[in-house]
């Protein structure tokens, strides 16, 4: 697959501002990449605001999309890649809590009134270098401020994930949020439910993988109560105490929030989803238990188990990808084995590492430890043992096949899985050199194994009557 580099990104919108422009109509870069290049960031993409309209749009470009055609929205396609092309609009009222009931084509100042906040407002014709801010943002770029644009209750009712989207630019832009934007926000946060989970999870994605301290976004979720509308089961977290001599940090909230602050970004999605419940199953396994002391200890018995069930449920319900819901319980269910590393076989440990999520896994230990003992004995261990085979497989290819085993006499079925295992540990233990070394080993465990006795005869049955 092609790699698309941010010049290309930019070398395409600058190409579809000037074809625009040469036909007489006005066009500038909008949005976030005017945001971002204000920052001195590297913009992710570029959006194009104009006033052609879309069939003009159409007209000038070999190859276009109506994504929204309906609200001005076209993308323009170069060499594969699209940009978003949007003509300058009015909306009218927002009957869905998301998209406007109708638009009315307009010129650059009412199209800026009409957007989220005022930092994703302004305009730049690069050509000119010229910035068109009506709604205030550079001076808000400037002091690190999230605020809507006009009056906050109406902005978020237009849609309600602008709720979640403030809390994302605070936390990814390490902004504050305005006084009366946050307590609008804190006044509609129950709003948020009636939007579609996979935007939701879409949003929490972006928050948790690309904030420079994601556990930060965590806090004011948590503080302008939105958290406890879309993940419940993370607020719960809160106030739940743990054993301090294990956890001298605090709560499990606490200790969640250190954990995602050490994220580096962008975090893989994984290991960030990973991150943030790996813990969610102690509230419902709390129980407290007495010490030969005679002290008392809270304990969290099958905890990663119990998360990992209730991560599968929360991913679910957020429409996560099935194989990224299957990876990230994985490693919530096993994240409590890694401090038995020391104590496992070399076998147990090569199929440790070579697990595909073995890398998410490593690091989540990681940043386990560091955001509560800090003990990283155990991760250490597993790097020296990583080191140790750098020259070979990890998991090489059995030796021992079902075949094999076939052709000694073993029915298919469980006792061949069995035997297949046993040899494929003592492989990986390496007690035998070569593959017939473990061949011999294999014939000889064999002959020594217990027999099952043979089934019993049944009698015959009686004939049965004839009424």
């Amino acid at each position: 697959m092609e790699t698309v580099t941010l010049d290309q990104l930019r070398q395409d919108a600058l190409c579809i501002l000037r074809t625009l422009q040469q036909a007489g109509f006005s066009a500038c870069l909008a949005g976030g990449c005017v945001r971002d290049q204000l920052m001195g960031r590297a913009p992710k993409d570029y959006d194009i605001a104009t006033n052609a309209p879309p069939e003009e749009v159409a007209r000038l470009f070999p190859r276009t999309v109506a994504t929204g055609q309906a609200f001005g929205v076209m993308q323009v396609v170069t060499a594969g890649r699209a940009c978003e092309v949007a003509t300058f609009r009015r909306d009218s009222a927002h009957g869905d809590g998301r998209r406007p009931d109708a638009v009315v084509f307009s010129g650059p100042e009412e199209d800026a009134r009409r957007r989220d906040f005022t930092i994703n407002g302004l305009f730049l014709d690069p050509a000119s270098g010229a910035i068109m801010d009506y709604v205030g943002g550079r001076a808000d770029l400037e002091r690190k401020i999230i605020r809507t644009i006009g009056a906050p209750h109406q902005r978020f009712s237009e849609d309600y994930l602008r709720l979640l989207r403030a809390v994302r630019f605070a936390a990814t832009l390490e902004f504050e949020l305005e006084a009366s934007t946050r307590a609008a926000l804190q006044e509609l946060a129950p709003r948020l439910a009636h939007i579609s989970a996979e935007r939701i999870q879409q949003e929490l994605t972006r928050l948790l993988t690309t904030a420079p301290r994601a556990g930060r976004g965590l806090r004011l979720l948590h503080a302008t109560g939105l958290l406890a509308v879309i993940l419940p089961e993370v607020a719960a977290l809160v106030g739940q105490a743990q054993p301090p001599q294990f956890h001298p940090e605090g709560d499990v909230f606490e200790h969640t929030v250190l954990m995602l602050d050490g994220l580096t970004p962008p975090a893989s999605r994984t290991l960030a989803w990973a991150v943030l419940l790996h813990d969610v199953g102690k509230p419902p396994t709390v129980a407290v238990s007495r010490e030969p002391d005679g002290s008392e200890r809270l304990r969290f018995n099958c905890h990663d188990e119990e998360g990992a069930r209730m991560a599968a449920l929360i991913l679910r319900r957020l429409k996560m990808p099935a194989d990224e819901i299957a990876a990230i319980t994985y490693c919530i269910k096993n994240h409590m084995r890694f401090k038995e590393v020391a104590k496992m076989r070399r076998a147990t440990l090569r199929q440790l590492v070579g697990a595909p999520t073995f890398p998410v896994e490593l690091e989540l230990h990681r940043l386990d430890c560091l955001a509560s003992h800090g003990d990283l004995s155990n991760y250490e261990f597993l790097l020296k043992f990583q080191d140790e085979l750098h020259n070979e497989p990890v998991l090489p290819q059995p030796w021992i096949t079902g075949h094999d085993l076939l052709a000694r006499g073993l029915p298919p079925g469980p006792e061949l899985g069995r035997w297949r295992r046993r040899a494929y540990e003592a492989q990986l233990e390496g007690r035998c050199a070569s593959r017939e070394q473990l061949l011999a080993w294999l014939d000889e465990a064999l002959q020594e194994r217990p027999r099952d006795p043979p089934a019993p005869v049944a009698p015959p049955r009686a004939p049965s009557s004839v009424a």
